[in-house]
């Protein structure tokens, strides 16, 4: 269970909008591709939103851009805490760098390398990286515990309605581009990404089926969706870092207004859409935004005719394990 496990206001389209008018400049317009191989496996048009090219090699630019710069002047002079499996962090860092915030991020220990060092890059002088000696909800204990003890401002990476609309800016772009699309699949995780984008598709096409998507190594959203109810899970090592943890009532019982449901995927069928992505698109994608395709060619999708939509939410993975990947599949 998270945090607060609440949100102060569930967000809609209009915050979704107000989100876009200020990134539209700040932040890229990633492509939304057709896929040639992908549309021949699924017997439909699938279209993917690349959002492996965005800044920082993520979405999660979106929404920590955005909340970083909608604090007020009493919570920047205060300082940041935050806690990321990576990519938040990155998009923090930018900012912190960029408004001169004082920031302390905090990850697990098995946040990737690269994340690592890209989030010390773009943070500079102000940003401290703190790497607890745990899993992703440990790390966001000691963030919080650590927010209390200096009075700082945290930032969630997810369970918050400014970040969440931050994010449906990626949805938002992706219905511009390919209004038709009628089944989405997108990664669960925290939950940020999955409701901020069910805002835009819904509003735009409300016959839309939403899916999200993750690993059968860490699933609390499998567990917990058919009656809506938080259930603990055990955690294992999984490729998608980016969406291990647990997650919180709040965007729960959000989703429940808008996602069709949630499909589930295992670690190889991760290793084989990365290897695919690879191959077909000679792109670069992490394992977190590897799941939606893995749900698509494993079958566990069922677009039934309708035109699918697949968001790659990033590509920060450490040279070595696609390497490993590449090799085996």
């Amino acid at each position: 269970m998270k945090y607060l496990d609440r949100l102060p206001y569930e967000p809609g389209f209009q915050d979704v909008v107000k989100a876009y008018r200020f990134l539209r400049k700040r932040v890229r317009h990633t492509p939304t591709e057709y896929s040639y191989a992908l549309s021949e496996i699924a017997g439909v048009p699938v279209y993917i939103k690349w959002e492996n090219q965005q800044l920082c090699g993520s979405f999660k630019v979106r929404g920590a851009l955005y909340k970083m710069n909608s604090l007020n002047e009493d919570e920047r002079k205060r300082g940041v805490i935050t806690c990321s499996s990576g990519n938040h962090g990155q998009g923090v860092a930018l900012a912190a760098n960029e408004l001169k915030i004082r920031t302390t991020i905090f990850v697990p220990n098995v946040c990737p390398e690269t994340k690592k060092q890209m989030i010390l890059r773009r943070g500079g002088e102000w940003v401290n990286l703190v790497i607890s000696e745990g899993d992703y909800d440990r790390a966001e204990q000691d963030a919080h515990d650590f927010a209390d003890e200096t009075g700082a401002t945290y930032v969630s990476s997810f369970e918050d309605a400014t970040v969440i609309s931050g994010q449906g800016t990626a949805g938002l772009e992706m219905f511009m581009d390919e209004p038709e699309i009628g089944y989405l699949l997108i990664p669960a995780g925290g939950g940020g990404l999955m409701n901020g984008i069910a805002i835009s598709a819904k509003a735009i096409n409300p016959d839309v089926e939403i899916w999200g998507v993750q690993s059968d190594t860490s699933n609390p959203w499998v567990v917990s969706w058919p009656d809506g109810v938080v259930r603990q899970v055990e955690y294992l090592d999984t490729l998608a870092d980016g969406l291990s943890g647990s997650i919180p009532q709040s965007l729960v019982t959000f989703a429940k207004q808008r996602v069709t449901g949630i499909h589930e995927i295992t670690e190889d069928d991760i290793k084989r859409a990365i290897a695919l992505i690879h191959r077909e698109h000679h792109q670069i994608i992490e394992g977190a935004g590897a799941v939606g395709i893995a749900a698509l060619i494993a079958g566990k999708a069922n677009p039934k005719g309708k035109s699918v939509g697949i968001v790659v939410s990033g590509g920060n993975i450490d040279e070595g394990k696609l390497k490993k990947i590449l090799a085996e599949y």
